[in-house]
């Protein structure tokens, strides 16, 4: 990536060569042409929001900025391309969606993320800590910015504008006002689960923002509910991709005697798939563990995977995650063992399974879903 500050090699996270998707787009030039070009005062504390691949941070470096992300795999990718900038460890303090932010901020810089509730939630926790001086500046792509988009900034910060597109991207520009009576941040969210959902059935789900399906129980996983495996025998259960933590949540209910590890690469739905647990006051043991896929879990140490594979990245549409997952959960499996799979039927997960288990059963299908089933030989 070409900057004003000179040209950065970055990757994506975990590194793949085959990976034609690159670590930044033109939004992320946009707002680093502008920072150069109007000659805003980077000496204070400079926030970095929503850094997707850790090119914003990367580039303002020497300025020591402070980045704030959801996803895991972007704060590694972060750490990866500071590394081979060659900055040095403790420059650019990476923090979470979940951390405590920065009591005052002199310049917030706002990549958009593709959920409108983790915008309203962040700007909702970062607000406090805006001054009369403050600098914000938010980036995305045109197709990212809507009218709801600017209306959050402008009820939650103050006066918003937008300016002209740019390569199909665009900035906003929000002046902090302080004597602005915000809202109360409706974020983490509660609802009851309906019934005829198994065990969950009327359990309550506590979701944080960004979380997909905040408020209310997805088709998708209420299929999946419909149709999981009987669980009696298995030691150790992986709710792959946890979300908000439904599924691993009915594996314990139903099975108190099973290991469950809820494992996601956002923060947010690490957070609510063990709040949702602690709030049912589920018996047995679980684990929480934000990381990437099944990386860290000993081979051959799990009985079941559960998995509903998000096949976006960002606005980017890819098989890499569900591959990824897959393969995961082959190495993790003792023989025997089994992962089932939830997905739209497009999207051809049998073909995958095959090549990765050499199997793949149909459990159950309607006109949108397949839930599948493959065994580790």
């Amino acid at each position: 990536m070409t900057t004003p500050w000179g040209e950065l090699r970055l990757a994506r996270f975990p590194e793949d060569p085959r990976d034609r998707l690159r670590a930044w787009d033109a939004s992320d030039e946009y707002l680093l042409r502008h920072l150069a070009g109007t000659g805003v005062d980077l000496s204070g504390t400079v926030v970095v929001l929503g850094d997707r691949w850790g090119a914003l941070v990367t580039a303002l470096a020497a300025h020591r900025p402070v980045q704030i992300t959801d996803s895991y795999l972007g704060q590694e990718a972060s750490r990866a391309n500071l590394a081979r900038a060659g900055v040095e460890p403790g420059a650019v303090q990476l923090l979470t969606t979940q951390d405590t932010p920065p009591r005052k901020i002199d310049v917030l810089l706002v990549r958009v993320p593709k959920s409108l509730a983790l915008l309203e939630d962040q700007l909702q926790r970062l607000a406090p800590a805006l001054h009369e001086g403050t600098v914000v500046v938010g980036t995305g792509m045109v197709k990212e910015i809507h009218t709801s988009t600017l209306q959050l900034f402008e009820r939650i910060i103050g006066p918003t504008r937008t300016s002209l597109a740019e390569r199909k991207a665009r900035l906003i520009f929000c002046t902090p006002d302080l004597s602005l009576e915000r809202p109360a941040n409706p974020w983490p969210y509660r609802y009851d689960l309906p019934g005829g959902v198994g065990p969950v059935s009327g359990r309550t789900v506590v979701n944080h923002a960004g979380v997909f399906c905040a408020d209310r129980l997805d088709i998708g996983t209420r299929f999946f509910l419909g149709h999981l495996p009987g669980t009696r025998g298995a030691r150790r259960v992986v709710d792959l991709g946890c979300g908000n933590g439904v599924v691993g949540t009915a594996v314990a209910l139903a099975n108190p005697e099973a290991e469950v590890l809820f494992t996601d690469e956002s923060f947010q739905a690490v957070a609510s798939a063990e709040a949702t647990y602690r709030a049912n006051g589920v018996p047995g043991h679980a684990e929480f563990r934000v990381g990437d896929g099944l990386a860290g879990v000993a081979e051959g140490s799990v009985d079941l995977v559960l998995n509903n594979p998000p096949f976006h990245s960002h606005q980017a549409t890819t098989d890499s995650t569900a591959w990824r997952m897959f393969t995961g959960a082959r190495r993790v499996l003792r023989p025997g063992g089994e992962l089932w799979v939830i997905g739209n039927r497009h999207l051809g997960y049998h073909v995958k399974l095959r090549k990765v288990f050499g199997n793949s059963e149909l459990v159950a299908s309607d006109p949108k879903f397949v839930v599948l089933k493959a065994v580790r030989r």
